[in-house]
Parts: structure tokens; C-alpha cells; sequence
């Protein structure tokens, strides 16, 4: 479903990725492990489209992303891609509800559809409960909760997943980890996980190390 091939990243003189390939297929769960500075971030990056490489491409199915300008790249992120990051970047002054909206907001949904979506996942995620709540009247797991319940309300694509359990104690990371499963069974959902946490890397379908700028198989 994803394919990266020859993938360069350079930062000034600094080379971070040096022809990094990947494929990944439809419902698979990977996991991308290394040391910090290995280029993991930045690889997550690129393919989630925040940044674009200096050389290489990026194959969704039939759709070449390197080749899209700034607007069809922000409207094929909206529409295929969600993210779940360490720090659940929740908006403040919007309740629980509110920001799992707001993708599908975004993406031109009515109110009222993007409110039916995101009661229905946010039911699923074992929040709904605390669907009026602003974010600093939520626990840690909750807004990673609320954060993940964001990602899939326009049914991307794939999940990327940024150190997403970092924050979190044992017992939450757990049941977030659980919980990314639990989705792949209910909705054949694909994640890229970066993470450090050994126990999440080893449930994955497929973990890869990164390694000075490339991925070890």
C-alpha cells in the first residue's frame, strides 16, 4: 500500500536519511526502532507528508506524493493520512468531542456528520463518556485516546504513530497499545509506529531498525 523507495533527507551538510526503502501493506502493523538521531522522526515525516525528501519517492497505491503540489498534498493528508503523536497536540479550548471533530471538519463534513463519526469512535475508544471535557480535565491515556479516535475519524489510510505510548504510564501504554490492534482487527487499519518501547515493537507485524540513516531488514 505504501511504497518508499531511495529515500534521501538532508538537513544543510547533515545527511539524516540515505536512500531509506520501505514498503508496507494494507493492515499491517510495523514498527520502526533505533537510537535517537537514527533519522526515525524524519522518516515518519516524509511519509506522512509534513516534509518531502531531496530525493526519492512515495508510492500510496497508484499515487506518486512527491509529485503533488502544496494543496493536493494538504488534501490528500486530510483524506488518507492520520497521525498520533507523543504529545497529543489536543486543542485547549475545545472540548473532547470538539477535536476529533475537527479533521472531518476540515475535510468539509456538516457538524452533524462529524459529530455522528466521532461519537461512534469515540464509543469504540471507551472515551464517549468524556466527550465535553477540555483536554487538561483528561487523564494522559484519555487524550491519547481522544488524539487516536482524531486519526481515524475521515478513515485514513494508515496511522502514523510517533512515540505515541512516551508519555504514558506501563498501564496506559498498554492499553494504548492494545488498542491499536484492536482497531487493525475491527477496521483492517495500517500503522507505522516509531517508538522505544521493546514491547510494543515486538507485537508488531514487522519491526525494522534504523540505523545511521538507513533501514535495516
Amino acid at each position: 500500500m505504501i511504497k518508499a523507495v531511495n529515500i534521501h533527507k538532508k538537513f544543510g551538510d547533515l545527511e539524516v536519511l540515505k536512500g531509506v526503502n520501505l514498503e508496507v501493506k494494507q493492515g499491517e502493523i510495523i514498527s520502526i526502532v533505533g537510537s535517537s538521531g537514527a533519522g526515525k522522526t524524519t522518516f515518519l515525516q516524509l511519509l506522512g507528508t509534513l516534509d518531502q525528501a531531496n530525493e526519492g519517492q512515495i508510492l500510496y497505491e497508484d499515487v506518486d506524493i512527491t509529485k503533488l503540489n502544496t494543496n493536493k498534498l494538504a488534501q490528500f493528508r486530510n483524506e488518507n493520512i492520520g497521525f498520533v503523536f507523543q504529545f497529543h497536540h489536543l486543542l485547549p479550548e475545545f472540548t473532547a468531542l470538539e477535536n476529533v471533530c475537527m479533521p472531518a471538519l476540515i475535510k468539509g463534513d456538516s457538524k452533524k456528520e462529524a459529530e455522528q463519526k466521532a461519537r461512534l469512535l469515540m464509543e469504540k475508544l471507551e472515551i464517549s463518556h468524556r466527550k465535553d471535557h477540555k483536554p487538561s480535565e483528561l487523564s494522559g491515556g484519555e487524550q491519547q485516546r481522544v488524539a487516536t479516535a482524531r486519526a481515524l475519524i475521515n478513515n485514513p489510510k494508515v496511522i502514523f504513530a510517533d512515540e505515541p505510548s512516551g508519555n504514558l504510564d506501563s498501564k496506559n501504554a498498554e492499553k494504548l497499545h492494545q488498542l491499536f490492534f484492536d482497531l487493525r482487527e475491527q477496521f483492517n487499519q495500517t500503522f507505522v509506529i516509531v517508538t522505544h518501547n521493546d514491547e510494543l515493537a515486538k507485537m508488531c507485524d514487522k519491526k525494522y531498525e534504523m540505523e545511521d540513516g538507513n533501514v535495516k531488514f
